[in-house]
């Protein structure tokens, strides 16, 4: 399978800037729902195609994406910096990765959990706050090493450099029915097993949400 690697940026256009509110809302939720649509209109083709990209935002306002084909130029965009992806991984090599994911388990009953959420909300009130960034390490990296044993890698080291919940407003729900996600921010050390497996699950990506901007690894070489 090829993909494609891409770096996309908005416009500079006065066109562009006149619609800047509308394309870069402050409030997290709504920010990442109108990201979704962005995304999308550079990777939809057609009404029937299904989402075969991972994306993500970076601090800039920039995105970076993975694809099985080449992102569709528009006049929303500065020129896309588009490039072939197909690292060269050997087992035993190790990579520092970054990793924004919605990292999930399945509960009893067929029933989904976002697990930093799960293991906060068993604590006492008084501890939440002061004790957040700490389960979301611990519980970041369990659920990598989950993911790992069925990617081709090992965890060799992993903390949460952030960990937030958004709402995402939907057309025609109350507030109370808005989908809400866990976004975690990963860093760390991998070491690959299988460069085969691992590289078909990057295709993939991992965890849920990844219409939303999570799911896409990147992976560079220690330096």
């Amino acid at each position: 399978m090829t993909l494609y690697f891409s770096h996309i940026r908005l416009a500079c256009t006065p066109s562009a800037q006149a619609l800047s509110a509308l394309l870069r809302p402050t409030e997290s939720g709504e920010r990442v729902s109108v990201q979704h649509r962005l995304l999308w209109s550079t990777f939809a083709d057609s009404a029937e195609r299904e989402r075969d990209f991972l994306w993500r935002e970076e601090r800039d306002g920039s995105f970076l994406a993975l694809s099985a084909r080449p992102p569709l130029q528009t006049d929303l965009f500065q020129p896309h910096q588009v490039k072939p992806y197909a690292p060269d991984l050997a087992p035993g090599e190790t990579l520092d990765f970054r990793l924004r994911a919605n990292a999930t388990r399945m509960k009893r009953g067929g029933k989904r959990e976002d697990v930093v959420k799960a293991s906060i909300d068993a604590l006492e009130q008084r501890d939440r706050v002061g004790r957040r960034m700490e389960i979301a390490s611990s519980e970041g990296k369990a659920w990598l090493e989950r993911q790992g044993e069925k990617s081709g890698f090992k965890v060799a080291a992993a903390v949460a450099e952030d960990y937030s919940t958004v709402s995402l407003p939907r057309p025609d729900v109350s507030h109370r029915n808005m989908m809400k996600l866990g976004i975690l921010d990963l860093s760390g050390r991998i070491e690959i097993t299988d460069p085969t497996l691992f590289l078909a699950q990057m295709a993939q990506g991992f965890g849920r949400a990844k219409s939303f901007g999570c799911g896409l690894m990147l992976i560079r070489r220690p330096r």
